[in-house]
């Protein structure tokens, strides 16, 4: 039986207001509480939820820390891995490179710009992994409050996506 996603309609925060997803709670002034709630407080369906919510927002710049909010079952050795993403980004986009090891070490590069997301064709950012050791890695994020991003990993081959993981970025 396939799963079905039910979203409810939902406006995007003013500048001062928290948004409540039934007990998973984006902060529009507390990064760490959003961080914390995407991560261990919202269920895939409130995620997904909060993501077809969100505009495409600003591109992130500069270094960015990193988390996986699912599968659960990576968050606690991925950060082993994997810490974040360094932006070298403009208004239009860029490139990233992904922050390796707990030494932060810069590879894996990425293609930034703007284009439409795979859940619902509405504008995302596209990190696309073409110019990486894995092209068919292709993620997809929008700001869902200031300075917060979530996103989804895809993996793409044969004509076939499959979602890998989601992650957050602040």
């Amino acid at each position: 039986m396939a799963a079905v996603l039910v979203l409810s309609p939902m406006a995007m925060p003013s500048a001062n207001a928290d948004t409540d997803y039934g007990g998973c709670v984006l902060f529009t002034n507390d990064r760490a509480a959003t961080i914390d709630s995407l991560r261990f407080r919202c269920s895939p369906a409130q995620q997904d939820a909060i993501f077809l919510d969100a505009p495409g927002g600003n591109v992130p710049m500069g270094v960015k820390d990193g988390w996986v909010a699912r599968p659960p079952e990576m968050q606690g050795w991925a950060p082993a891995l994997w810490i974040g993403k360094t932006f070298y980004t403009g208004p239009e986009g860029g490139f990233l490179m992904n922050r390796l090891t707990g030494a932060g070490i810069e590879g894996w590069p990425a293609d930034v710009y703007s284009g439409p997301a795979l859940m619902d064709g509405r504008p995302t950012w596209v990190l696309n992994y073409a110019p990486s050791p894995t092209p068919q890695v292709y993620d997809e994020i929008r700001e869902v409050t200031p300075g917060v991003w979530f996103g989804y990993s895809w993996w793409r081959d044969g004509g076939q996506v499959s979602l890998m993981l989601t992650f957050i970025l602040a």
